[in-house]
């Protein structure tokens, strides 16, 4: 081993370290960003669901179920419209906290409502066919 190489391994084993620390934390922080995604993208499903079967029911308060459903989920409602058809609209948000790039929001959206007449007609079609 020549003299100006001694110890030349540990900066390598050092920055090697380093390097595979920094890729395990971004891999960390992306899946939690992608948790908090599908958290926000099913609270925003089940509080559309929800919203369209109060709507349906005539309720004037869809938007208040829905914002129910959200923060039995973790999640926020952050917009909610109502509209022909008994058709609900929902955005939900949930924070996600992504250590050193700091607290974030996660977003889902979502729309339910009664299927239109169209659609009952082609699937009565096809049960009739079979």
């Amino acid at each position: 081993m020549r003299e100006g190489e001694r110890g030349s391994a540990t900066v390598w084993t050092i920055g090697l370290a380093a390097v595979l620390a920094l890729v395990g934390l971004a891999a960390v922080l992306l899946g939690a960003a992608a948790v908090a995604r599908h958290r926000a993208g099913a609270a925003a499903d089940l509080a559309a669901l929800a919203g369209a079967a109060a709507a349906v029911s005539g309720d004037p308060a869809a938007c208040d179920v829905a914002a129910r459903v959200a923060r039995d989920n973790g999640a926020v409602l952050t917009a909610c419209a109502v509209g022909g058809g008994a058709v609900v609209e929902v955005t939900a948000t949930v924070a996600v906290d992504l250590g050193p790039l700091g607290a974030r929001q996660a977003e889902g959206t979502a729309r339910a409502g009664p299927a239109p007449p169209e659609v009952h007609e082609r699937m009565s079609d096809l049960s009739g066919a079979g």
